[in-house]
């Protein structure tokens, strides 16, 4: 089955700003929770269409896994999208969109994601992958209200 989750975010910086934070992939290391003790296992540099990059998660204690994302769309001050090529998911699609607003930026995120295995999968997804992610995001958004605030 294919899952989508949406999240939107307003932050109060200019659109130059909040683009060249979001454009420069190592940043996700400072957005990413600690218990998932993630890693950039490649130094990006500046975000282009094409680009893949892989990462370490720890997805339980003792198992870490590689993830390798391509960005595969950029509209230089609008949107990204990043899609997984090899890693946890069956699908991974992450939509990154900014819209200038009066005062800052409003970032919206929307992330498709399928699991391998399903349906069996559906029953991991309710107790573990879905609260995961919102405790991803839910962190991503005060590192980024906390980010910004101090600019």
């Amino acid at each position: 089955m294919i899952h989508q989750l949406l999240f939107t975010q307003f932050i109060p910086a200019t659109p130059e700003d909040v683009w060249d934070f979001f454009a420069t992939p190592n940043n996700l290391n400072a957005l990413t929770p600690p218990e998932l003790h993630f890693e950039t296992l490649t130094n990006p540099g500046p975000m282009y269409a094409g680009q893949m990059i892989a990462y370490r998660i720890r997805l339980l204690p003792g198992l870490r896994v590689r993830w390798l994302t391509e960005i595969t769309h950029v509209r230089e001050g609008s949107y990204f999208v990043d899609e997984q090529r090899a890693g946890p998911y069956k699908i991974w699609h992450h939509e990154h969109h900014f819209t200038a607003k009066s005062g800052g930026v409003e970032m919206t995120d929307r992330v498709t994601y399928a699991l391998p295995l399903a349906p069996l999968s559906e029953v991991v997804r309710w107790w573990w992958i879905k609260p995961t992610l919102q405790r991803v995001f839910d962190f991503r958004r005060e590192k980024i209200a906390l980010h910004f605030a101090s600019r």
